[in-house]
């Protein structure tokens, strides 16, 4: 006979409502040591045992573990056999029998009932385990009448159980431990928003998990997270339902590109993005989805607060999948405009690449969309080497004459065309990354490089030859300052012209010998030596710019080193060096130590010998070190071709600079001659009528890209030598680079010389801003128009044929007060918004008050987004030297929630506004 409709279903148990249920009875019988039910072990509850579930199982009653075996009957002579074979097995022990049954209490006689706890078949109230499971003392009435939160509740405990309460279980903290664990949430406690979810559904047990369960519990769990998290959830949970959680943030980048690319035909695209996401995805989430995706995007590339390494996998991973997905769509080229795609990137590096044999400014703007992509700062080497190659277009757009002397020559050469090789050194290496196209337009840049260098090289080496025939030391060069002359001309005036009355009060400098300096890598290592703020580059005043040394002929270290380290002609190895340097300096009654390669280490937990220790301390002497790694790695390793040199590259250079700052010490960072670099297109080695003595000079008769030269300052070769100025010409066997040749780059010796403090030098010496030693063309601005009036003035050059450059323009004074008609530019807009005001609260920038940050803005936006950060500190009324921490401070400011409205770019150098980022952060269009 069928049960009657009405009839209550006969409910599901499992293990762990029986846990929850033997506990709750047993317990409370065994507070009462005469209650019957603490000696009882038979238990009869109502129901169907889940047979997925363990019919055998321990449970901890009191603190005390009792054994359970679960029977299941629908009659009542099954449960009496059932209980008979049970006290059989164990009629001594305190093992519990637990019948789940559907037989009424009417239908069980009392001779069996009255073993059985509470002396009938009892009912599981479900709610009330729930209760006792989360250890609450009261429920959220709301919670009793929801059967499928109940049921989930019971069904999803974790095995270290739920989060205990204590007090009463609220609707809001059960949902929050449901939702933690049916999606396998880290945070347990947390609520869970957008960005979590995004994250999550990149994972794979989690949105496994909710893509198994029940639609009607999804659908609960989907609307308590939209409430919580907001509306792009709900797109989110309907592709993890449909097991699409790996593509839900790909397809938002997507939807994203659709809605934000100019110029996308919408009703195509819109039934192209339908049919991406399907038809059990909701449409009216898609906005929300999409700018939720989009932000978080922004924000993993944007973090520094975790590893980079896995922001990025996970950034691109679901960027990759998005593009994929787009050129499943036939959308790729209608998203070439998107901020995110991979594909879009690399149509934006295409477009510079076409605009790098047009024009500059073309060129100029096609960076500017390149740097405008999310993916920039990610791929920074790519775009490094697009930037190079702008760079490159840029300076020879106005190539200009060629050196008018030698001593116009080595200026010119570190002052700027030093930076055109360091842009052709990155552009050289390539991006491996690039296609075909791409490729071949930066051979091209590289090629018009290379001739155009070509031809100040052999300018330079025919006015060399000329020259060197009488200069020397006692006669006059041309007002060149010789390598042999930088102590006396530099370093001993460093010493000497210090605000300190009393010679006993003067700090020694400490000057440090990079072996094989170029002014490629000079000008890189300089930017990162002042970065920080903490040591200001200086110059005699008049000079305006960094020196430049002429390399003793040819520009071996064997000559230039002994030469530039006793201050006079000389050749010779380290123990001529030691010695004559303490010469020098003994002449200038000061005493002098000089420490090679192997007298630096210390011991195995010091930093430095002791006896390079002890000179330091003792600030009374002059310290000279001598740092081989370029020259080293140039003989012995790929690594000399290398796209740049930073500071930590350079063995022991980052600790001397740090002991000298600790001691106050003023730093000459010198080389003793430059190199130039293989680039794969050297000629093998000849020697068609002489004997070749090193990689780059030999005897007999120059042939074609050589020249000879002789004169007082020619160490080698009985006076005369052979000696190439094209860099492509080499007499050895091929290393990572070479010098001895007149090339510019190997005869230049940069000089830069820097104090630890303004107040440490007279009025002597003048500070060298970024500004000044940096070119425009580098930075964005024009290049010269003659090439002649970019080396800056000194009283050396002066009398030279070569047009001096204009002067230097004053400081910006520190902008007047704006009047209130005029606090309508975007930086007054900014800093008068809700949101900059907010942003304010969580900045400690007492310094940025609100004209010093909409005046830096409003240049930025009259200089098209781009200044350098000595400018912006001068239009904020900040001295030059603390540019650095104070931008970091303004970046802050500006970068709400870490999007990237201001940049700090070129090591520090450069600030980039971006203008309508920052109208959008800070609300200024609502």
């Amino acid at each position: 006979m069928a049960a009657p409709q009405d009839a209550p279903a006969v409910p599901l148990l499992g293990r762990r409502i029986l846990e929850a249920l033997l506990a709750h009875r047993l317990s409370a019988a065994g507070r009462d040591g005469d209650h019957p039910d603490a000696r009882r072990r038979l238990v009869l509850v109502h129901g169907r045992y889940d047979p997925a579930d363990s019919a055998e199982f321990t449970v901890r009653i009191d603190g005390s573990p009792r054994d359970v075996t679960v029977a299941q009957h629908s009659s009542v002579l099954g449960i009496a056999a059932a209980w008979h074979d049970h006290r059989a097995a164990d009629p001594d022990g305190d093992s519990i029998l637990v019948v789940v049954t559907d037989v009424p209490d009417a239908a069980i006689g009392w001779d069996l009932r009255g073993h059985a706890v509470r002396g009938r078949v009892l009912n599981a109230d479900r709610v009330e385990i729930v209760r006792q499971r989360f250890g609450a003392t009261r429920l959220d009435p709301r919670i009793r009448t929801e059967r499928w939160l109940v049921d989930a509740l019971l069904d999803a405990e974790p095995r270290d159980g739920w989060p205990q309460t204590g007090g009463v279980l609220t609707r809001a903290t059960a949902l929050r431990a449901l939702v933690a664990a049916r999606l396998d949430l880290s945070d347990r406690d947390a609520v869970p928003d957008a960005d979590t979810l995004l994250a999550w559904s990149l994972t794979s047990t989690g949105p496994r998990w909710f893509a198994a369960l029940d639609p009607a519990e999804q659908k609960e769990i989907t609307d308590w997270l939209v409430e919580v998290a907001g509306p792009a959830v709900r797109p989110l949970m309907a592709l993890v339902a449909e097991g699409r959680g790996r593509d839900a943030m790909p397809l938002g980048v997507v939807a994203s590109a659709v809605h934000t690319s100019p110029g996308v035909d919408l009703a195509r695209a819109g039934f192209a993005l339908g049919s991406l996401f399907g038809r059990g995805v909701p449409t009216d989430g898609l906005a929300p989805f999409a700018a939720a995706v989009e932000g978080a995007l922004a924000r993993w590339l944007t973090d520094h607060r975790q590893d980079r390494s896995v922001l990025r996998g996970r950034a691109l991973e679901v960027l990759w999948r998005a593009d994929a997905l787009a050129a499943e769509a036939g959308l790729s080229n209608d998203l070439a405009a998107s901020l995110y795609l991979p594909s879009a990137f690399e149509a934006r590096l295409r477009g510079l690449a076409d605009s790098l044999s047009r024009s500059p400014e073309e060129a100029e703007e096609a960076l500017s969309r390149l740097n405008e992509h999310r993916l920039a700062p990610l791929w920074r080497h790519r775009v490094r080497t697009a930037e190079a190659a702008v760079r490159l277009v840029r300076r020879l757009a106005h190539p200009g004459a060629g050196p008018t002397s030698v001593a116009d020559g080595v200026t010119r050469h570190l002052a700027d065309w030093g930076w055109a090789d360091a842009a052709l050194t990155v552009l050289w290496a390539g991006d491996p990354d690039a296609d075909a196209h791409v490729a071949a337009a930066y051979t091209a840049v590289c090629r018009r490089v290379r001739q155009w260098r070509a031809d100040l090289d052999a300018e330079f080496a025919w006015r060399l030859a000329q020259w060197a025939r009488t200069a020397d030391q006692a006669h006059t060069t041309g007002g060149c300052l010789l390598v042999e002359n930088v102590l006396a001309e530099i370093v001993v005036p460093l010493y000497e012209d210090q605000k300190t009355p009393r010679k006993d009060q003067r700090v020694a400098p400490l000057v440090i010998v990079l072996d094989g300096m170029s002014s490629a890598v000079a000008v890189t290592l300089a930017a990162e030596v002042t970065e920080a703020g903490t040591w200001i580059e200086v110059a005699k005043k008049g000079r305006g710019a960094r020196e430049a040394a002429v390399a003793m002929i040819p520009s071996v270290t064997r000559t230039s080193r002994a030469a530039l380290l006793s201050g006079a002609p000389d050749e010779g190895g380290q123990a001529v060096e030691k010695e004559k340097f303490a010469e020098f300096w003994r002449k200038c009654r000061t005493t002098a130590a000089l420490f090679h390669k192997a007298d630096i280490a210390g011991e195995p937990g010091q930093r430095f010998s002791t006896e390079l220790q002890t000179a330091l301390a003792d600030t009374s002497t002059v310290v000279g070190v001598v740092l081989n790694t370029i020259d080293e790695a140039l003989d012995h390793s790929p690594q000399g071709n290398r796209t740049g040199w930073r500071l930590r590259d350079i063995t022991h250079l980052e600790e001397l600079l740090d002991a000298a700052r600790s001691y106050g010490r003023p730093v000459v960072l010198v080389s003793d001659h430059g190199h130039v670099l293989d680039r794969g297109d050297s000629t093998p080695a000849r020697t068609p009528d002489g004997q070749a003595e090193a990689a780059r000079w030999r005897t007999g008769t120059p042939q074609e890209g050589e020249v000879a030269v002789s004169g007082p300052r020619v160490r080698e070769g009985g006076g005369t030598v052979v000696v190439p100025w094209r860099e492509d010409i080499r007499y050895a066997q091929r290393r990572g680079g070479y010098h001895g040749g007149v090339s510019l780059a190997e005869m230049t010796v940069p000089v830069l010389a820097f104090s630890p403090s303004p107040d440490l030098l007279s009025g002597e010496w003048e500070e060298l801003g970024g500004h000044r030693v940096t070119p425009a063309w580098w930075t964005g601005g024009p290049a010269p128009q003659d090439a002649a009036a970019s080396a800056a003035p000194t009283g050396r050059t002066a009398a030279l044929s070569a047009p001096p450059r204009a002067e230097q323009p004053a400081a910006v004074p520190a902008p007047e007060p704006e009047p209130e008609e005029t606090r309508t530019t975007l930086g007054w807009q900014i800093v008068e918004s809700k949101v900059y005001k907010e942003q304010r609260k969580y900045v400690p920038a007492k310094r940025w008050t609100p004209d010093r940050v909409a005046a830096v803005i409003d240049a930025l936006v009259e200089a098209g987004g781009t200044m350098s950060a000595m400018a912006a500190a001068s239009r904020a009324d900040f001295r030059r030297t603390q540019t650095d921490g104070l931008m970091t401070v303004l970046q802050r400011l500006l970068n709400v929630e870490s999007y990237p409205v201001l940049e700090i770019i070129d090591n520090g150098a450069r600030l980039r506004l971006n203008v309508p980022l920052a109208r959008q952060q800070f609300r200024l269009d609502e």
